[in-house]
């Protein structure tokens, strides 16, 4: 390191990363080029760490890819030090439309242990947190079986009653995924499970700073309504993030990055961002109104404290 010019310190830390720099993290073809490829790209905006994330698919598709996945980091220690987990979001979501967001509703189902352990065993046991609909049957005794293990339950995608929501933080549900997304464009304006889940003291909110996902005057409202230390930061950054506008992929999807958003085309849904974290810090900080070295636990150390690295 040349001591006139350091280097930036990727001390930053993404919990939901679908892909980055023009990759996919879903794509079967995935090689090692392109994936050291997006972890410089990580490091280059500041992210020493993350959480890859896989998306609903069937499961012979998904354990196929935490395989060739775990193959890549075991070949190369850079992979392996940013790429400290998993984060598996689907097929435990709801399918109704709107709820389901991008993802297929076809593949989606109850939570099973069997199936978990099956895509577990595929990722040598680095799925470190789950994304799950509450309201599907077992999800209770699901929950706390991965609880038993050491793997985080979040409640996303999901239109889930008070009584399923406490149910499912008994079990041992922790976090909201990019909480206020994943529902449909209509909703009640009170009774809604943007608000059920906001409500709830005990979970932890994972927000995207983007300005799309939540307008800034929303993000701002959702931070001040949860306890201090109930809110962590997030992209859900896909291939389009620190690349240029156009079409992607992000698992079985054609999407469309244009303007800042990423939608499937002729469709309302998001699809994942283009956040890059860096960005994410400095419109956290400008957005809520907290200086930045607080922003940046919010990205950082405060996700270390759910996810420690070895």
């Amino acid at each position: 390191m040349d001591a006139a010019h350091p280097s930036p310190i990727p001390t930053l830390f993404d919990l939901q990363v679908n892909g980055f720099a023009g990759v996919d993290f879903q794509d079967p073809a995935l090689d090692a080029a392109s994936l050291r490829r997006a972890v410089e790209s990580l490091h280059a905006h500041h992210t020493g760490h993350i959480l890859l994330t896989l998306i609903s698919d069937d499961l012979d598709a998904l354990a196929r890819q935490f395989e060739r996945i775990e193959g890549l980091r075991s070949r190369d220690p850079l992979i392996a030090q940013t790429i400290c987990g998993y984060h598996l979001e689907g097929p435990f979501l709801s399918p109704l439309p709107g709820f389901c967001g991008a993802h297929p509703p076809e593949v989606q189902q109850a939570p099973s242990l069997a199936a978990f352990t099956r895509l577990q065993d595929a990722a040598n046991g680095r799925i470190r947190l789950v994304t799950l609909a509450p309201e599907w049957p077992g999800s209770p005794e699901f929950i706390a079986a991965l609880h038993a293990r050491g793997v985080l339950v979040s409640l996303g995608h999901t239109d889930a009653s008070d009584a399923h929501i406490d149910d499912a933080i008994r079990a041992g549900a922790r976090l909201c995924t990019h909480l206020g997304n994943g529902t449909p464009q209509l909703l009640h304006r009170h009774d809604n499970i943007v608000q059920r889940l906001l409500a709830r003291d005990e979970l932890t909110a994972c927000l995207i700073p983007d300005g799309v996902h939540l307008p800034p005057a929303v993000l701002r409202n959702f931070f001040r309504a949860k306890p201090p230390g109930k809110t962590l930061l997030t992209t859900d950054a896909m291939a389009a993030a620190a690349a240029p506008p156009g079409r992607y992929r992000i698992g079985r999807s054609e999407v469309e990055s244009r303007d800042g958003v990423v939608r499937v085309p002729g469709q309302p849904n998001f699809a994942g961002s283009c956040l890059t974290p860096d960005a994410g810090v400095r419109n956290a900080a400008r957005w809520l109104g907290i200086p930045e070295p607080e922003a940046r636990a919010l990205f950082s150390s405060r996700v270390a404290d759910f996810f420690p690295l070895p």
